[in-house]
């Protein structure tokens, strides 16, 4: 797929806010500071489409973002850790799942995992939930660049064990600094909102 159009649509707390679309919607799922906005911006080529920030929790709305004029890519809030009040973080998991559960364009997900390490319980509970609802799902290991080729064997392998990865989901190695897997990523993408 090649990308010729990106721009920012809105941000949404609920869905009175979410776009008035027939267009099919890739999510991006991850915990706070797993690199989202990153990913995202590296797969349009843009370099700050999607605003990043050394700071977990920076996302606090969902974002949708038109591509191509063809499909939205959704940037959700993260999960886990961020410097935000207790009551805060709640309100992010329900308008995660009310997005997840109740949007008729929703085609596919892609759950960032960090390569550098084995996926945490909410990966794990967040894999394991986008399984149960039947949602298909895209695993991209990101960061990828900061280890050897040996480290990100040995990682792949242990995210696919941790996650008990199902079949038809893949498993993408990513890197928002190199461009690692952004090919594989958008043809992946192009398949699933078909």
């Amino acid at each position: 797929m090649k990308i010729v159009s990106a721009s920012f649509v809105t941000s949404a707390a609920d869905q009175k806010g979410y776009p008035k679309s027939e267009l099919p919607e890739v999510a991006f799922a991850g915990r706070s500071n797993v690199g989202k906005s990153s990913l995202i911006n590296m797969l349009v080529n843009r370099r700050s489409l999607a605003r990043t920030s050394k700071s977990p929790g920076r996302t606090q709305l969902i974002n949708f973002f038109l591509v191509n004029e063809k499909f939205h890519l959704v940037d959700l809030p993260g999960y886990g850790f961020a410097k935000v009040p207790e009551k805060v973080k709640i309100r992010w998991g329900q308008m995660i799942e009310n997005y997840l559960q109740n949007r008729d364009n929703l085609r596919a997900v892609v759950m960032l995992v960090d390569a550098r390490h084995d996926p945490t319980g909410l990966d794990r509970q967040m894999y394991r939930w986008i399984c149960h609802y039947n949602i298909p799902a895209v695993i991209a290991a990101t960061k990828t660049d900061k280890l050897s080729k040996n480290q990100l064997i040995k990682q792949l392998a242990r995210i696919k064990k941790e996650l008990k990865l199902q079949p038809g989901h893949q498993l993408v190695a990513t890197s928002a600094q190199t461009g690692a897997g952004r090919g594989e990523l958008l043809n992946i993408i192009a398949d699933l909102i078909k």
